[in-house]
């Protein structure tokens, strides 16, 4: 082993007590939980939001997609990089008390305008939010157990869209503007209970000795060159925003999709998701963080394969579910590709991470969310609305479905690029993060 890919000495790993690097996780968690029901909601609730202000399914996309999207990638590029020269966790409070207020406030608007500008207030709160969550993360945890913690905060995005579903039935009992409140608020909570009782670590203090070397301030433009001359992180960056495009553009819609095609109510159709979401998605992530230390030990070609063939596997069944007449099958369908989808979020996040020197890692967070939030918030809403509409005169109803199933095939695409990874990987671990550091000194 050369000396400068060294693993940090044991007193900066046994620093922090057990206890408080999964006391810290299991915040960081449901911060991430709050992140994605907030969005969940706005999907879950597109149908009673299009009958109250009387819109179409273009404007649906605009509103609830494409508002949040612009803002929260335009603010979260400058804020990943704030975040990776300031205290992470002083950003995770204000970010989350900004977009939870905003939510909230969300429930009292009464005009299209007035819901894209509380949007975008939302967007660029919750743009500060997960680049320095996953960095935090990193330097409470080695690199040998960044997949499985990183697997395990991704059970947010599973119990925040069980919580983002359960807003049909909020709906259909108290009005759609109630939801937003039952969301916003309790955020305000837990970011008094993060500034309160989590400390901001050294950074990057459980790497190897050559990533720890280079501790200047990275610009957001070394970045960029560092992730276009490093080609195995760069395939990672754009498999993981198109499997954004198919897994979550698809979710994105789907509640309505049951509404119209199969003629399920908004409580009906919320609670079917809430369901898969929250106990599906669950077992999912739990089973991942469970075999993720077996698998990284097969060497590091074995979790972009890993990731590749669980993308693989979803595909079949996410074709039929949106083509299927038969709500059962379509149902059932929904319980394989859902669950799947969410086997991927942990592995994805620690391949990123773990390419990257501790400088970059918020920066390369916002880099993939970048991307994945153009593909999710942007590209799928927005066109899945527009070919909805211009199909609506036709085919009625069933539209939305014929807009959606182009997007079933995105899933090949991504698999592909992961494939790219694992035939790339070579080196793992401390070893790993020494090469990219190599590579950053090299540009300089």
């Amino acid at each position: 082993m050369r000396p400068d890919s060294v693993p940090p000495p044991d007193s900066a790993r046994s620093s922090v007590s057990i206890a408080t690097r999964w006391y810290v996780l299991l915040l960081l968690t449901a911060v991430y939980a709050l992140n994605i029901a907030d969005r969940f909601m706005i999907s879950t609730l597109i149908e009673p939001i299009k009958a109250d202000l009387h819109l179409s399914d273009s404007a649906v996309g605009l509103l609830t997609g494409v508002a949040l999207a612009i803002f929260y990638v335009t603010a979260g590029l400058p804020l990943a990089l704030l975040a990776d020269r300031r205290s992470r966790r002083n950003m995770i409070v204000a970010a989350l008390c900004a977009w939870s207020v905003a939510t909230a406030a969300c429930g009292l608007i009464r005009s299209f305008a007035q819901f894209m500008v509380a949007r975008i207030l939302v967007g660029v709160g919750e743009a500060g939010g997960t680049p320095p969550s996953q960095s935090l993360v990193s330097d409470y945890f080695p690199p040998e157990r960044r997949a499985l913690a990183l697997s395990i905060f991704s059970l947010g995005a599973s119990l925040g869209s069980m919580i983002g579903a359960m807003s049909g039935a909020i709906s259909e009992h108290w009005g759609w503007r109630s939801a937003f409140f039952v969301l916003g608020l309790p955020g305000v909570l837990l970011a008094l209970l993060i500034w309160m009782t989590v400390r901001e670590p050294e950074r990057g203090r459980l790497d190897s000795a050559s990533v720890r070397r280079a501790r200047e301030a990275v610009s957001f433009r070394r970045t960029l060159e560092y992730t276009w001359r490093h080609p195995t992180l760069l395939h990672c960056l754009i498999g993981g925003s198109v499997f954004t495009l198919w897994a979550w553009g698809l979710m994105w819609w789907t509640p309505s999709y049951l509404v119209r095609s199969h003629n399920l109510s908004l409580g009906a159709a919320g609670d079917t998701l809430s369901l898969i979401n929250g106990l599906g998605g669950s077992i999912a992530l739990i089973a991942t963080s469970l075999a993720m230390p077996l698998i990284e030990k097969r060497g590091p070609r074995a979790v972009p394969l890993f990731t590749a063939l669980v993308i693989a596997a979803g595909i079949l069944p996410s074709m039929i579910a949106f083509y299927t007449s038969s709500t059962n099958m379509a149902v059932a369908m929904l319980w394989i590709f859902i669950p799947l989808s969410y086997c991927t979020f942990g592995p994805i996040f620690a391949l990123v991470q773990n390419l990257v020197p501790a400088e970059m890692r918020s920066q390369s967070v916002a880099l993939l969310l970048f991307l994945a939030n153009i593909a999710n918030l942007v590209i799928a809403p927005q066109l899945v609305g527009i070919l909805s509409d211009a199909l609506e005169p036709r085919f009625g109803a069933e539209s939305l479905r014929l807009a959606l199933l182009p997007l079933t095939l995105c899933g090949i695409w991504a698999a592909v690029h992961f494939l790219i990874v694992a035939r790339r990987s070579r080196v793992s671990g401390g070893e790993d993060q020494a090469a990219s550091a190599a590579l950053l000194e090299s540009g300089s």
